[in-house]
């Protein structure tokens, strides 16, 4: 495989690692959001399980083995209440419209149109919990300064929730 291809493939496990730690993400703001925003909670898990199993095909059909899901993601914050899960979603939306602006910059053709549209979804979903908007979504020179280890697997001990 070229150098070219090993990066395009390495964007795209970067992105399916996202997209795992998203759908466990959604799993806790699913079990702490208020009644009136479930259904957009629920919207949000499926897309995010949909765009993981493409990926999934995508990195196999590049000859790769896909990056499994952790078994636990430790998350940024304690998720106690509605408030928080808000929050939260808000913050998992960024994080993959961050890792979907590196597969946009990897890629091309076909795959940079999906990774763009899979951008888009990330940022219009973010504003939405949000209730508000950035200028550049995805860019991380743009974003709150992250943890290196927020969302990564968790420790032996039980995430925050």
């Amino acid at each position: 495989m070229s150098d070219g291809n090993d990066k395009e493939l390495e964007a795209f496990q970067k992105a399916l690692a996202a997209e795992h730690a998203a759908v466990y993400g959604y799993g806790v703001v699913g079990g702490r959001i208020g009644e009136a925003r479930r259904a957009e909670a629920k919207a949000a898990y499926d897309a995010h399980r949909a765009r993981r199993d493409g990926l999934v095909r995508q990195v196999r059909n590049m000859g790769g083995k896909p990056v499994a899901a952790a078994a636990a993601y430790a998350l940024p914050f304690p998720v106690p209440d509605p408030a928080a899960a808000v929050r939260l979603a808000a913050d998992l939306e960024e994080r993959v419209a961050g890792v979907y602006s590196d597969l946009v910059r990897a890629t091309e053709g076909g795959r940079r149109s999906t990774a763009a549209e899979a951008l888009r979804e990330a940022a219009v979903r973010a504003v939405r919990w949000r209730g508000g908007s950035v200028a550049f979504p995805g860019l991380a020179e743009r974003a709150v300064t992250m943890s290196s280890s927020a969302y990564g697997p968790a420790s032996s001990s039980a995430p925050s929730a």
